[in-house]
C-alpha cells in the first residue's frame, strides 16, 4: 500500500503532511484540510497518510486476482457453455444436463404489423397484474392494468383457488374495462415464475409440472368469460418479444437482475427434445436456464473461495453457481466477503480495529452489503468517496479513511467486472450460434439498468468475443412480464391465422 505510518506527531505537524498530501493526489488542485478531518487523532495513535493508489498493494492484488478472467479464460467457459448446450438439446442427454434449454413453443417474434386488444396476466409475489394491450403498430401501444393481491392463504393453498382467484379478478377488470358480451374473444397471456417449481412465495398444491395454461382455462371457463389463455411466458422470453416489437432483429432475451437466464432463437433442427410440428417457421425460443452453468463442477477452475462460500450458506447450495456469480443476489456479499478476508489480514480499516468490533454491525451479518451498495459505490468519481463513505458508515465502519474508501472501491470494481464479463462470454456464445448480419439482445433486470459500468464492461468484453462479422446491439426491454407476453399472444395468434389462411 506505500503507506507512512507516523506516530506522536502534534496535530500542526500533521496538518501539513496531509496538506501536501491532498495537493500530491489533487495534481495540484487545493483541497482543504478538512477533507482530511478523518485522520486526526490522539497524539499516541497511529496516523495513515494516504497515497494515490492505495489498492495496488501485492496482497490485495492478489486477492483481486482471484476474480480476473482473461480473454481465453473466457473463450474456454464459451466452449463449455455451448457443450452444455447441445447436451440439453439432445434427448439422449438432456436429462442430466444442467443447463435444460427447454423449448417454449414461442416460434415467431412481432413483427410491427400486430393491431388488436390482447389481455395479458402478469403473476409475481403477492400482487399480479391484469393488463389490457391495445398493439396499432411498433410506434403506438396502449395499455391498462390494475393490480391485485394474492392473499397468502391462496399463496399456500391448492392450487385451484389460485386460479379461481386470477379467473376473479381477471372478471373484475374485464367489468370495468366494458370487456364482457363484446362478441369478441380476447386472447390471454400468463406470465410467470418457472413452473416446474414454485418461487416467489408461493407453493400451491398439484401445479407443479402441471399444464397451467389448461389449469387457468378452466378457471376462466367456470367464470364464462369471453377469454381463451394461449400462451404462458416467462419474463426472458417476455424481455425478448417486447424488444422484438420495436426491433426485428431480437433474437436474444437476458435477465440480469436478483437472478440470471437467458432465451434466444434456435434453429428446429438443432433441437433434439422438440416434439412438435415442423411447419414454418422451423424455428423456437430457448430457454436456457442458464443460471445453472457449472453445477456439474465445469466451472470449478474459475470459481474463488468466496465463490464457494457465498454457495455453502446459501439455501440452494451447489445449485445455480453460474447465477451466483454475476447477479444480484450475490454480488454484494461477494463484495463482503472479500472485505472481511481483508480485515482479518489487517490490509483494510487499519488504526481503527477497535471501532469496528460490533458483530452486530451489517458488516458481520450474511447479505449485510447489499448489491446497490456495489453500484452506489462505482458512481463515485475523483478523490472525494462521499458515496462510498455513506455505503460503509450504513455497513458499520465509522469514519473510513481514503485508503479504506479506495479499496473497497476496487473490490467492487472487480468483482463487478467479473460479472459482466462472464454474462458477455454468455452472450457471444448465442450471438455467434444464431450467427446473423445483426443481432439484438433484449435486456431487463436491475443489475443492467441500474449498475453505472455494467453495460460498457459487458460490451468491451463481446467486443472481443463475438465474431467479427456480426454487429451486435444490447437495448434495455419495456415490460416484458406486462407487454411481452401480450406481444408472444399477439405473435401466435397472427401466425395461427396466416396458417389458416394459407
Amino acid at each position: 500500500m506505500s503507506i507512512t505510518t507516523i506516530q506522536a506527531l502534534n496535530d500542526d505537524v500533521l496538518n501539513s503532511i496531509l496538506r501536501k498530501t491532498a495537493y500530491a493526489i489533487a495534481a495540484g488542485f487545493v483541497i482543504g484540510v478538512a477533507t482530511w478531518s478523518g485522520y486526526r487523532a490522539a497524539s499516541t495513535q497511529k496516523y495513515i497518510i494516504p497515497n494515490r493508489h492505495p489498492e495496488s498493494n501485492d496482497q490485495i492484488e492478489k486477492v483481486v486476482e482471484s476474480l480476473k478472467i482473461a480473454d481465453d479464460g473466457l473463450r474456454k467457459v464459451m466452449q463449455i457453455l455451448e457443450d452444455e448446450m447441445d447436451a440439453g438439446l439432445s434427448p439422449a442427454t438432456h436429462k442430466n444436463a444442467v443447463v435444460k434449454m427447454f423449448p417454449t413453443y414461442v416460434r415467431c417474434t412481432p413483427d410491427g404489423t400486430e393491431s388488436e386488444q390482447v389481455l395479458a396476466l402478469d403473476l409475481g409475489g403477492t400482487n399480479f397484474r391484469v393488463l389490457l394491450i391495445n398493439l396499432q403498430g411498433r410506434t403506438n401501444i396502449e395499455t391498462k392494468s390494475k393490480i391485485f393481491l394474492i392473499p397468502q392463504s391462496i399463496m399456500v393453498g391448492d392450487g385451484q383457488y389460485l386460479f379461481k382467484h386470477l379467473a376473479d379478478c381477471l372478471l373484475d377488470f374485464m367489468k370495468k374495462e366494458n370487456l364482457l358480451n363484446t362478441g369478441v374473444r380476447y386472447p390471454l397471456g400468463l406470465a410467470s415464475a418457472r413452473l416446474t417449481q414454485w418461487t416467489k412465495g408461493f407453493s400451491c398444491a398439484n401445479v407443479v409440472n402441471e399444464d397451467v395454461v389448461k389449469l387457468l382455462q378452466t378457471a376462466i371457463n367456470e367464470k364464462k368469460l369471453n377469454v381463451d389463455c394461449v400462451a404462458l411466458v416467462n419474463d426472458t422470453v417476455g424481455t425478448l418479444m417486447a424488444c422484438a416489437y420495436k426491433d426485428p432483429h431480437t433474437l436474444i432475451g437476458l435477465i440480469l437482475g436478483t437472478g440470471t437466464n437467458a432465451c434466444y432463437m434456435e434453429q428446429l433442427d438443432k433441437v433434439g427434445t422438440w416434439d412438435g410440428d415442423y411447419n414454418m417457421p422451423k424455428q423456437v425460443i430457448i430457454n436456457m436456464e442458464w443460471g445453472a452453468f457449472g453445477d456439474n463442477n465445469k466451472l470449478n477452475h474459475i470459481r474463488t473461495k468466496y465463490d464457494e462460500e457465498v454457495d455453502l450458506s446459501s439455501i440452494n447450495p451447489g445449485k445455480q453457481l453460474f447465477e451466483k456469480m454475476i447477479s444480484g443476489m450475490y454480488m454484494g456479499e461477494i463484495v463482503r466477503l472479500i472485505i472481511i478476508d481483508l480485515m482479518q489480514q489487517e490490509l483494510l480499516f487499519l488504526g481503527h480495529n477497535e471501532g469496528y468490533g460490533d458483530y452486530k454491525a451489517p458488516l458481520y451479518s450474511r447479505g449485510g452489503f447489499y448489491t446497490k451498495f456495489v453500484s452506489t459505490v462505482e458512481m463515485d468519481e475523483g478523490i472525494g468517496f462521499s458515496n462510498t463513505r455513506r455505503v460503509l458508515e450504513d455497513v458499520g465502519i465509522r469514519n473510513p479513511t481514503y485508503d479504506d474508501c479506495a479499496i473497497v472501491q476496487h473490490i467492487c470494481r472487480n468483482v463487478s467486472k467479473r460479472a459482466s464479463r462472464l454474462a458477455g462470454a454468455g452472450l457471444a456464445v448465442l450471438i455467434n450460434r444464431i450467427n446473423k448480419p445483426v443481432c439484438t439482445v433484449g435486456i431487463d433486470g436491475s443489475v443492467y439498468r441500474y449498475h453505472p459500468r455494467f453495460k460498457r464492461n459487458m460490451e468491451k468484453c463481446m467486443q472481443t468475443l463475438v465474431n467479427k462479422n456480426i454487429k451486435f446491439n444490447l437495448e434495455i426491454s419495456e415490460d416484458g412480464s406486462g407487454i411481452g407476453a401480450a406481444l408472444t399472444v399477439a405473435a401466435y395468434t397472427r401466425k395461427s391465422n396466416t396458417n389458416k389462411r394459407s
